[in-house]
């Protein structure tokens, strides 16, 4: 009634209190929720219950405290000096960037107080029991398909001890029946596209510690909850396929309240915000990749977003990627073999065009392809799903002549400038790692691709950090050393996964990259 919804959420918001809506609903009360009542008080003083600005100010500085005070100084003890992977890299000045990344994550370190835990009615944070490292910015908890990025990064920083803390509090949270998007109550209807089952991989991986795979139980748990409530059954030349999509419950998102009560001015509010929080629950929000229109086609406005009725690739790669990794933890391998052995099928049906050489997203309203360029249209192959050697050909000759190639500064989101974050000209950390992961493909032709890749990207990161000294979330592709824009807040500075993918970068390809970053 306060972090979700009633009148303090509705007045607060829209009387613009604050630049970014996300600041009040991460704010602590500061006394047990009487605070209601003395709110309805106020409220009835004033004219048609419409409290004037100042007089709300007043009441939220009389009542709630400024967000981050759920945290207490944390400082992560497995973190050292000169982890080994800084040895490989050859160009000293990116060597030097290197070790001032792994810096980072001290300053990105949170442990949340016990307060949380034995006070939750006074707080929107979700208490885990394991410090964590943020995202950064206005992002000040957890983060679910940010953190794998992170942990993978925690790894290379042999920071082992603070990545397994990481994992056991995503394993705390599938309680709740899933991962929340994040650790805030108002994220617990939606979920993330889920990297759980890869981050136990990647922990696995680097220790060995066989005594991890007892997570199994709650991986699968996990799966059946994309598996019940994130489904679609179809059929296609006669036979049954199930893929998954995003879809949540509809409300207004709390986080972002007054952008998205003004979007859904005039139109089907609940089936809007519905659709707007299955974008936040894909990652990408927003983006053109969920538009539909009058027409049924990908394209429109962002009143326009059906995220709901679009089965997308990359989240379908995810599955049958953890399906096989479930497959290869598990003792029944059978159950889960079969499980990917289906996805692909289906996904190969509805998804895959030969002629293109791509995967693209499928629509529900005209069951139809959407071909416009994603990097996720490659997921797949990063996932390694799919039955033909020839497909990995045909996609590495699709993403050459898709034109997403042609930025001095990485591979953009989209090729379509809507104003949303998650298009053209922005690139995200993810998803040039997903890309770059052609590497693993047995072609000479892969393999090069994915390295011109890496070494624009790594100097992307490095000239920004060179101007800025800071990490961004996203970047331009255009300009050397350019944050990324658009969408509903400014780039947030941190920043956990584009601090991740950066250090795996450097370890791989740390002999041969360099910080002048010849253009290819």
């Amino acid at each position: 009634e306060i972090y979700c919804s009633g009148p303090i959420l509705h007045q607060v918001q829209e009387a613009k209190l604050f630049d970014d809506d996300k600041y009040f609903v991460d704010m602590k009360l500061k006394s047990a929720p009487d605070v209601l009542a003395a709110f309805k008080l106020l409220s009835n003083e004033s004219p048609n219950s419409s409290i004037p600005a100042t007089k709300l100010k007043e009441f939220l500085d009389a009542n709630f405290e400024k967000p981050g005070t759920e945290f207490e100084t944390w400082m992560p003890t497995d973190w050292h000096e000169r982890p080994k992977f800084l040895s490989g890299i050859a160009d000293e000045k990116l060597r030097m960037w290197g070790e001032e990344i792994h810096n980072l994550w001290k300053s990105l370190g949170r442990k949340i107080q016990n307060n949380v835990k034995d006070h939750p009615e006074l707080y929107s944070q979700i208490y885990t029991p394991h410090p964590v490292v943020v995202p950064g910015g206005r992002f000040r908890e957890l983060y679910y398909r940010d953190s794998y990025w992170v942990i993978n990064g925690l790894l290379l920083s042999e920071m082992t001890e603070t990545a397994h803390g990481m994992i056991q509090n995503f394993l705390f949270l599938v309680n709740y029946g899933f991962v929340p998007n994040g650790g805030r109550i108002y994220y617990e209807r939606r979920s993330q596209p889920p990297f759980l089952t890869l981050m136990v991989e990647s922990y696995y991986e680097a220790t060995k510690d066989q005594q991890f795979l007892e997570a199994l139980p709650v991986l699968e748990k996990e799966y059946e909850f994309w598996m019940q409530n994130r489904s679609v059954a179809l059929k296609e030349s006669g036979l049954d396929h199930v893929l998954n999509r995003y879809i949540v419950e509809a409300d207004l998102p709390p986080e972002s309240y007054t952008d998205d009560l003004e979007l859904a001015e005039g139109l089907l509010k609940q089936q809007l915000w519905m659709d707007l929080k299955a974008g936040a629950e894909s990652g990408w929000d927003f983006t053109s990749r969920w538009f539909i229109n009058s027409t049924g086609h990908n394209d429109g406005t962002l009143r326009e977003t059906r995220t709901s009725q679009i089965l997308p690739t990359d989240l379908n790669a995810l599955l049958c990627r953890n399906e096989r990794t479930l497959a290869s933890f598990h003792r029944l391998l059978a159950l889960y073999d079969q499980a990917a052995a289906r996805r692909t099928k289906a996904m190969e049906a509805l998804l895959w065009d030969a002629e293109r050489g791509a995967w693209f997203d499928y629509n529900l309203v005209t069951h139809s392809k959407h071909f416009e360029f994603y990097p996720s249209n490659l997921a797949p192959v990063w996932a390694r799903c799919y039955s033909q050697p020839e497909m990995e050909e045909k996609a590495v000759k699709y993403l050459k002549g898709s034109g997403a190639l042609d930025f001095p500064n990485g591979v953009p989101t989209s090729l379509r400038e809507s104003g949303q974050q998650w298009d053209y000209p922005n690139a995200w950390p993810p998803l040039q790692h997903m890309l770059i992961e052609l590497s693993k493909l047995s072609s000479e032709d892969a393999k090069n691709l994915a390295s011109n890749l890496a070494q624009r990207w790594i100097k992307t990161n490095w000239l920004a950090y060179e101007k800025y000294k800071a990490m961004f979330e996203k970047y331009d592709v255009n300009g050397d050393g350019k944050p990324g824009g658009g969408g509903e807040y400014e780039v947030q500075l941190g920043f956990g996964w584009t601090n991740g993918v950066a250090l795996q970068l450097l370890d791989q390809y740390g002999a041969t990259l360099t910080s002048g970053g010849r253009r290819v």
